[in-house]
């Protein structure tokens, strides 16, 4: 299962070299200009002609690439996956055992550095999937795919006893508990003052806190 973390399978269209190149290389400067952006706009704000307004080349040329806004942010969050997954590879590599404290640390300081990734979880992903082509559509798949059976490698190898059903209960867990970190650690002025002004009693907790917490509490309960 975990021979191959990034996926099999895949079909590739052969292209000349330096088209390759520059395709990828433009491809990324409308993600980067995308995530630029989205550090102080929020998704309904960003359109297609603002990302053009950041990019070296002119704003239909993005329809080369992609066709919606939609699209992008997709490709942008496959790319965060794909981050994502290469240091679960890392931390799957930095060692050969580990206890349940020091792995609920490790996996929660992957997440602590994705912050990124976080955001765009928690965005929906409905609208986002629905508006892209189906083949930009299977390449966030297998990202997202990865980064499951990434999370299962470190899994089975870190806790050997843990059975096939205990990783899955794991994964199911785990996963969709990943789309609520985001809204929950990271607060605006305003909504800190409303949840103040409600009495709700709300804990702050920060990525690596309320991730570590939440692994340790599920490998100790298998």
């Amino acid at each position: 299962m975990c021979a191959d973390i990034h996926g099999v399978g895949k079909v590739a269209v052969p292209m000349p070299k330096s088209s390759e190149t520059l395709t990828n290389a433009r491809k990324d400067e409308i993600l980067n200009a995308c995530a630029m952006l989205y550090e102080t706009m929020s998704f309904k704000e960003i359109t297609i002609k603002e990302i053009g307004k950041q990019t070296s080349f002119t704003r239909t040329s993005i329809y080369n690439y992609f066709q919606t806004k939609e699209e992008i942010f997709l490709a942008l969050l496959q790319r965060e996956y794909e981050a994502w997954i290469t240091d679960l590879e890392a931390m799957l590599n930095s060692r050969e055992s580990m206890s349940i404290e020091e792995f609920s640390s490790q996996l929660a300081h992957t997440l602590e550095r994705r912050e990124l990734l976080l955001k765009l979880m928690s965005m929906n992903h409905y609208d986002m999937e629905a508006n892209t082509r189906i083949e930009n559509l299977v390449a966030f798949k297998r990202a997202y795919g990865g980064s499951m059976r990434a999370v299962t490698c470190c899994l089975e190898k870190f806790f050997p006893k843990m059975s096939i059903a205990d990783i899955q209960g794991f994964i199911y867990a785990f996963f969709p508990f990943m789309f609520g970190i985001y809204p929950y650690t990271v607060v605006t002025d305003k909504q800190r003052e409303a949840l103040e002004r409600a009495h709700t009693n709300y804990v702050f907790l920060s990525i690596y806190e309320i991730t570590r917490s939440l692994v340790s509490r599920l490998l100790t309960s298998f």
